[in-house]
């Protein structure tokens, strides 16, 4: 290491995709060992994606090949159980996308292209669950007199001090989306979202036709989080976040500054309702006709409760954008 403090841009780049980062490391349990997403809590989620998938590909006429991208895929869980999930004449058309820096994992589908960046050119779903919250990002605190200094970071043990003063483009962020007022109190954090308004764009600019979706914890700019929300986590427990490659560096993302033009963002519980995912419980008359059933629909039920829950997976923001020369709409109510 040439610099002993670095920002945390740098130093969370380098502690996550840097040789031996925790996402790339070869050997490891992948985020599913460390923390519990919707893709891992129920199926029912990778259902709702294939029926948007299904919307999507009926906005674009049904073509003969679909994309259906999954950017931070992890170990390809999603994309596996959404070509399961989806009907036979659907799948047989998709051409799914892993987009991941991690090295592609033994025994994932053989139709499952793995790559290192989006492909250009297609036309479908690009989905992104949980994805910006792991684009570092720097981070700013206000001084003893209120002015807006960069945060820097000691790897080894995750000490801090303050740098420099924020200027140019990172202040004019700052302005516009996470204004630290000048000469106000002392201690006050924001992430610095650029480079996540930045890759989605680009991301978003892959698509020649269909929709993208980002799906994360997020804030909106009348409702910042005075100290910020910057974080690790390891082995399923929130911890001090320390860049050393060891856990998890993420915060919450200003999914407003992401969005473009005609873009929707919603709940995650909003979400899937209009996806068809909802907790109803199953009639209890159907305990007596069919028992079976009544346990897997109570199972079911379950299962929504905690994807739409309020205080927890349920809080998740949904960004739908669409995207290119043919835009279909973003998530229509169900039944719709």
């Amino acid at each position: 290491m040439t610099d002993e403090w670095q920002g945390w841009r740098e130093a969370a780049e380098q502690a996550l995709y840097g040789p031996d980062g925790f996402y790339v490391r070869p050997g490891g349990p992948g985020p599913s060992g460390h923390f519990r997403t919707s893709v891992h809590a129920s199926a029912l989620f990778a259902g709702a994606v294939a029926r948007l998938l299904g919307d999507v590909d009926e906005s674009l006429g049904r073509p003969r090949e679909l994309a259906l991208v999954d950017v931070g895929a992890g170990r390809g869980e999603l994309l596996s159980a959404v070509l399961a999930a989806a009907p036979q004449e659907l799948s047989a058309r998709v051409r799914a996308y892993a987009v991941e820096r991690a090295p592609r994992p033994p025994g994932l589908d053989h139709r499952i292209e793995w790559l290192a960046e989006p492909p250009s050119g297609v036309a479908g779903l690009l989905f992104a669950n949980e994805w910006l919250d792991n684009v570092p990002v720097d981070v700013a605190e206000t001084d003893a007199a209120g002015v807006a200094r960069y945060v820097l970071v000691r790897r080894e043990d995750g000490e801090e001090r303050l740098g420099d003063p924020v200027t140019g483009p990172d202040a004019d962020w700052l302005a516009r989306w996470w204004p630290l007022v000048p000469g106000g109190e002392p201690g006050l954090r924001a992430e610095i979202g650029r480079p996540r308004d930045a890759v989605w764009a680009a991301a978003v600019a892959t698509l020649d036709a269909g929709l993208a979706v980002a799906v994360d914890y997020a804030h909106e700019r009348t409702a910042r989080p005075p100290f910020g929300t910057l974080t690790g986590f390891r082995a399923g427990r929130e911890v001090r976040p320390v860049p050393d490659g060891t856990c998890d560096i993420t915060s919450h993302v200003a999914l407003d500054a992401c969005a473009l033009p005609g873009a929707e963002l919603l709940s995650q519980r909003e979400a899937l309702h209009r996806l068809g995912v909802t907790a109803a419980r199953p009639p209890l008359a159907l305990a007596s006709t069919d028992p079976a059933a009544y346990v897997r629909a109570l199972s079911g039920a379950g299962e929504a409760a905690e994807l739409t829950a309020r205080g927890g997976l349920g809080d998740f923001t949904w960004l739908t954008q669409p995207a290119g020369s043919s835009r279909p709409g973003g998530i229509r109510p169900s039944g719709v």
